[in-house]
């Protein structure tokens, strides 16, 4: 069973992410929701907010991941930046969550465009970051045993250098198997809702850019040289 929740479960999470974004690209390109003239002003508000604080507080965590030990947190001016940058991106993502979600839910003209995963997709991420919270600031860890390295970090890493330990998960504390898990729905369902496009779409301007640009540029003609 332990193996079904930390291994099997992350990769069908990654897989289900990648085969929706490519299902979601060849559907509509990731533009029927939040983008076009339907946007309204606090959902184009709600976009940068969520924008802002989704990457930092990813870059956080890539961060912690990163520099932690396996038993201990990041320390000296490193961790006083990350829990500012926290306290920061934490509620940015929260309000531009709520400014794009929630205005569809309560509008009569877009409810029969609303599907089951747009009902789910705001509470979802009102766990992710309410338990990115309650992981943090557990009053049960300290610098030389922080819990989130022993156990969520050093998970995270085990998967990537392809080396699953489940243990770590099997005997942490409820709330950190919690969190594993809630943020394994959130990347399984994540092409499939209204967020799907708010980084795909700006990252495929960029890609077309770089290759319009790239044959923009003059190639140099090599010219051949007669015999004297």
């Amino acid at each position: 069973m332990m193996y079904v929740l930390w291994v099997f479960l992350p990769v069908v999470a990654v897989v289900t992410c990648v085969a929706g974004h490519v299902w979601r690209f060849r559907r509509d390109r990731f533009l029927s929701c939040l983008y076009g003239p339907h946007i309204d002003r606090a959902q184009w508000f709600g976009s940068l907010a969520f924008r802002t604080g989704v990457p930092l507080l990813f870059a956080v965590r890539v961060t912690e991941v990163s520099v932690s030990g396996p038993h201990s947190r990041t320390g000296g001016g490193l961790s006083v930046l990350l829990t500012l940058a926290q306290a920061v991106a934490i509620p940015l993502a929260a309000i531009g969550a709520g400014l794009i979600l929630i205005p569809p839910l309560i509008t009569a003209e877009a409810r029969p465009r609303i599907t089951p995963i747009d009902r789910m997709t705001l509470p979802v991420l009102v766990a992710a970051l309410l338990s990115s919270v309650l992981v943090t600031f557990d009053p049960y860890s300290t610098d030389d045993r922080y819990r989130t390295a022993e156990t969520l970090f050093t998970w995270t890493r085990s998967l990537v250098s392809l080396h699953p330990n489940v243990e770590v998960m099997q005997h942490a504390p409820v709330i950190y198997q919690a969190r594993g898990l809630i943020v394994l729905l959130l990347i399984a369902i994540w092409p499939y809702t209204r967020l799907a496009g708010i980084f795909t779409v700006p990252l495929l301007r960029v890609v077309r850019h770089a290759f319009a640009a790239a044959r923009c540029l003059p190639i140099p003609v090599l010219r051949k040289r007669h015999p004297a």
